[in-house]
Formats: C-alpha cells, sequence, structure tokens
C-alpha cells in the first residue's frame, strides 16, 4: 500500500514538471499565413516577330492620257508575309512600332470603254511601316495603326490576247488599319487586323512591240490579316 501511495506521488511529480515545458513548446509554434493567391498579369512590352495571311482587295482606274476614263476594276487575291516589332506598356495603353513586308496576288481586269483593250492590273508585294496605340484588358489587346505603305504592282494591255505593252510600278502612299489580337501564352498571340493602303495617281508608259501607251492609275487596297506572333520576354506577376 505505501509503495502504491509512493509511485503515484512520483507520477504526479514528474507530470507537474513536464506541463510547463509542453505548455512552451505550444505556445513557440508559430501561426503561418496563407500563401496570397497570385495572378499571371499579361505584358505585352518586349520585341516580336510574327507571321500573317490573308486576302485583299484593290480598286484600280485606269485613265487614257488625253482621252479620259477607260474604266476600273477590282484586283483581288491572297497574301502572305512578315511582320517585325516593339511594343511597350504603360498601365493598359500600349504603343509599338512594326515593320510588314508581304507577297501578294491581288489581280484583275477590264476591257476599256475607249481603247477596246484588256486591261490587267496585279499587286504583287507591298510593305507597311506603321505606328500602334492600343489599349489591353490583360492578355486582350485592341489596337490602331497608320503610317506609311510602297505596293509593288504590274500593268499591262493586251487586244485579242495579244500584248500590247506593260509596266511595273512601285508607288509609296499611306496606310491606316485596326486589330485585335490575343495572348493565348505569355510568348504567343494570335489576332485578325484591317488594313487600308491610300495610293496617289500615277502617269505610266506601257511599253510594248508595238509601241507605247500612256495611261494614269489610280487604286486604293483593303485587305483582312490573320497573324501569329511571338514575344521575346514572358508575363509579369501580380496578386489579387
Amino acid at each position: 500500500m505505501k509503495k502504491n501511495l509512493l509511485l503515484a506521488a512520483v507520477s504526479l511529480v514528474a507530470l507537474s514538471a513536464a506541463a510547463p515545458a509542453l505548455a512552451a513548446d505550444l505556445a513557440a509554434r508559430p501561426y503561418t499565413k496563407a500563401p496570397a493567391m497570385v495572378a499571371t498579369i499579361y505584358d505585352w512590352s518586349g520585341f516580336y516577330i510574327g507571321l500573317n495571311g490573308g486576302g485583299g482587295s484593290s480598286h484600280a482606274t485606269w485613265d487614257l492620257v488625253g482621252f479620259g476614263r477607260d474604266g476600273s476594276h477590282d484586283a483581288t487575291g491572297g497574301t502572305v508575309g512578315g511582320q517585325i516589332g516593339y511594343r511597350w506598356q504603360s498601365g493598359q495603353f500600349v504603343f509599338g512600332v512594326e515593320g510588314q513586308g508581304n507577297w501578294a496576288d491581288f489581280s484583275g481586269s477590264h476591257v476599256g470603254a475607249i481603247s477596246g483593250f484588256t486591261n490587267n492590273t496585279k499587286i504583287d508585294a507591298f510593305g507597311l511601316l506603321t505606328g500602334q496605340v492600343g489599349y489591353a484588358w490583360n492578355n486582350v489587346l485592341l489596337y490602331v495603326k497608320g503610317g506609311a505603305a510602297v505596293v509593288s504592282t504590274k500593268y499591262d494591255a493586251s487586244f485579242a490576247g495579244v500584248g500590247l505593252g506593260s509596266s511595273d510600278d512601285t508607288r509609296w502612299g499611306g496606310t491606316v488599319g485596326a486589330g485585335l489580337e490575343y495572348g493565348f501564352a505569355p510568348n504567343w498571340s494570335v489576332g485578325a487586323e484591317y488594313n487600308h493602303i491610300f495610293l496617289d495617281g500615277k502617269d505610266q508608259t506601257l511599253t510594248g512591240a508595238f509601241g507605247t501607251l500612256a495611261i494614269h492609275t489610280k487604286q486604293d487596297v483593303d485587305m483582312g490579316l490573320v497573324r501569329l506572333n511571338y514575344k521575346f520576354g514572358g508575363p509579369i506577376l501580380g496578386k489579387y
């Protein structure tokens, strides 16, 4: 009996001594705050390079110099090319510069009202050098653009299948456009774009085996493009 009472007393003393240490251990454990949720914010800044393709139409008018309007036609077809540019972002506003070069096959013809000749126009290449201003909703960018354009065009006239004369022309003009682009990955975006090219009128001399033919031509170009861009760099991170 005395032995049992002595063991109980020793156990009670040991438990009493261990209790403060156990409480100290429990109190020493720090509170850990749950990590903040982090969202990816798309950054449009940086250099980019890409490909484009689509279709277009040029409305071309022909005048016989000294005689008057010989008619007009639409030269339509496809185009493919590439672009390279740089953008920088300030808040939700995005600014940029871009150079674009395309091969094209916009062709068409009409029979002249005065001459009776078949008048053919073909745009085989064009280039654009533009500035951009846009507004971004995270990875969606809406922008407008404008600048200079250069267009390579071929003209020729024929009668009953016989070539009468031809001319090549490289002409500078202006361009305006608008586009919508979607960033579907940190470095990749896809978009759609519309462009209009203004070209002033210019005299042409068609030269062939039967002599020369003096004409005055004027044309504007409308086109729609689908674009794929790769941007060097990645997204920035922000917090909810």
